[in-house]
């Protein structure tokens, strides 16, 4: 792809982003991690919205998009050994323990993974190399912690609100 292409707009510093119908790729700022997920179910389990108080301050936003993968469908292209983590409790609704993951070059945060979610990984929508995948299937599915979100941010239009964490049973159940 070109870097003028819209879908792989000049974003960070490497060009080797791609993406299919079934896989694509995430990668840091600086291009030394580069992770390869899956664009369906099995492997792509969920996409939300997160605005509570850990994703704000872990992203310097007032929200955090996220996409979470089964452990088994993702794969780490290249990078693995330049990551570093920060780990704590504290702070976490679920009480246990969430091991954030970052580019030790750039700082980018690449992903979480949570005690109390065994077998899955929290990887950020932002890092996300195919940019039109956040229109189509990587489109937020719920927005969570709603009760967070700065007031003159509106919900996303046809995205069901959950007051504090939601789960997938909630989304495929309709309960919200």
């Amino acid at each position: 792809m070109a870097a003028s292409d819209e879908k792989f707009p000049v974003a960070g510093l490497t060009r080797d982003g791609w993406s299919t119908e079934d896989e694509a790729t995430a990668t840091c700022f600086c291009g030394a991690v580069q992770l390869v997920f899956p664009l369906q179910a099995p492997g792509l389990i969920n996409r939300h919205i997160c605005h509570c108080s850990d994703c704000r301050k872990i992203s310097s936003s007032f929200y955090m998009s996220n996409i979470v993968v089964a452990d088994t469908h993702l794969r780490h292209a290249r990078g693995r050994d330049a990551l570093k983590q920060f780990a704590q409790a504290e702070t976490i609704r679920s009480g246990g323990v969430m091991t954030n993951f970052f580019c030790g070059t750039c700082g980018t945060l690449m992903y979480r993974v949570g005690e109390k979610f065994p077998g899955v990984t929290i990887l950020r929508t932002g890092t996300v190399d195919d940019f039109s995948l956040a229109e189509t299937k990587l489109r937020p599915q719920v927005e969570q912690f709603v009760e967070h979100r700065v007031g003159w941010q509106r919900p996303v239009e046809g995205v069901p609100q959950a007051r504090g964490m939601h789960t997938p049973a909630d989304i495929e159940g309709g309960k919200l």
